[in-house]
């Protein structure tokens, strides 16, 4: 039952959010894609669940764009994994991002509730 109503309270991420969320996330430091998942979902108190069939494609795109990148490493139970971290183009890209971020949900407000505008 806590499961079911766990899964109620989730959000579903606009397109683009989750590069976004990757990339801040990867400014705490260098982790590997399940610790990233981890992450996100911590830090909004599990309100985000990111699934690895929507996490991997966006690391792969990231890495792609020359945002993030990895190196392998041996993860905390001993097991060899990617460990991305942000570029200084992926900073920068952070910083657009959240830009557009705040944008948005101020423009979002005023249709939500133009009598605040």
């Amino acid at each position: 039952m806590a499961t079911k109503a766990r899964y109620q309270n989730r959000i579903e991420l606009l397109q683009g959010t989750l590069d976004m969320l990757i990339l801040r996330t990867l400014r705490w430091g260098p982790q590997h894609g399940h610790g990233i998942g981890v992450a996100i979902a911590a830090s909004s108190d599990d309100a985000l669940q990111v699934d690895s069939g929507s996490l991997y494609p966006a690391l792969h795109r990231l890495a792609r764009q020359g945002w993030i990148d990895f190196e392998w490493k041996l993860s905390e139970n001993k097991q060899r994994a990617k460990y991305y971290r942000l570029t200084p183009a992926g900073r920068k890209q952070l910083a657009v991002e959240r830009s557009k971020w705040r944008r948005l949900v101020s423009v979002i407000g005023r249709v939500m509730d133009p009598s605040e505008g």
